[in-house]
């Protein structure tokens, strides 16, 4: 009997050993894998307790997918080491203006009855590569871009990285790196007489002087237009009429940050819908009306 208990200690205390040295080899992959260099060893010792929370959050979700409880499995990335709040400060950027100026609407009525089931602009040629905005709050920027990227290649057949940078330092109602509205962007675009490309002036993610010159010009706008919020059938007619589509989500979600594949479904995540002519971010939203749920299938 004691033979028996010591033997089911000593196993598990080898397995918790076995645990804690892989744990160690993980940590250390991904601080070579993500060039993390900490001050001090407190500071380190903090940082891979918030790493080690998150591995175990993301082990757990994909231990219940694999019972079929979720339909997309997690991974851990670069934000292994930071807080949700750390990564939303970050990496957030949208900013809702207090006061917005009157919308023109888009015209999504019901004439179109049978709507694809599926569109992928990717294989259309109107969507680019995807993106890193860095520790810039650019994602309005980057969401901009994108869209007049997908509107340029369907017009002219041609598709070509338009430059974020451009907006992040020349539209003025914004705040750069701090966070900004799309629509604002559309704006300067249209008001400026165009945008240059990525090629003509080179993302660095952070704010700098504008820096616009017309010979770097590669897209300009006669306007723009928005889908009425919370509508998802208007949603559904304007990617099928206009093509990619812009939306705004709450990017803070766990599930979010740390997405590997499958078809990312959440409740009450899609907190506002709007804009027209975006890229979406290397996926396909889906929205299943009436439920409350979106999902994005990456």
């Amino acid at each position: 009997m004691w033979s028996c208990v010591v033997l089911l200690l000593l196993s598990a205390s080898v397995r918790s050993q076995m645990d804690e040295t892989t744990m160690d080899a993980h940590w250390e992959e991904w601080r070579m894998t993500h060039k993390r260099d900490y001050q001090t060893v407190e500071e380190e010792g903090i940082r891979r307790a918030i790493w080690e929370k998150n591995l175990r959050m993301i082990e757990a979700h994909n231990q219940e997918a694999a019972l079929g409880m979720h339909s997309y499995t997690l991974g851990m990335n670069q934000f292994g080491d930071m807080t949700q709040e750390e990564v939303v400060e970050t990496m957030t950027g949208l900013q809702m203006p207090l006061n917005p100026a009157p919308r023109v609407p888009m015209d999504t009525d019901g004439s179109l009855i049978r709507l694809p089931k599926s569109v992928d602009y990717r294989k259309k040629g109107m969507v680019t590569s995807v993106k890193n905005q860095g520790s810039c709050g650019s994602c309005w920027a980057f969401s901009s871009a994108g869209a007049l990227e997908g509107q340029l290649a369907k017009k002219t057949g041609n598709l070509v990285d338009l430059s974020p940078q451009n907006l992040v330092d020349c539209v003025t109602e914004n705040d750069g790196c701090g966070g900004g509205y799309m629509t604002n962007a559309f704006k300067y675009v249209q008001e400026n007489g165009g945008i240059d490309s990525e090629e003509a002036y080179p993302y660095v993610g952070e704010d700098q002087p504008c820096r616009y010159n017309a010979s770097g010009l590669a897209a300009q706008i006669k306007g723009y237009k928005e889908v009425p919020e919370g509508d998802e059938h208007a949603l559904a007619v304007a990617l099928f009429k206009a093509g990619p589509v812009s939306v705004g989500i709450d990017a803070s979600q766990n599930s979010f940050l740390y997405y590997q594949r499958g078809v990312w479904a959440e409740i009450h995540i899609f907190t506002y819908i709007f804009f027209i002519k975006i890229k979406n971010i290397c996926g396909i939203l889906i929205l299943a009306p009436q439920t409350n749920i979106c999902s994005l299938l990456i």
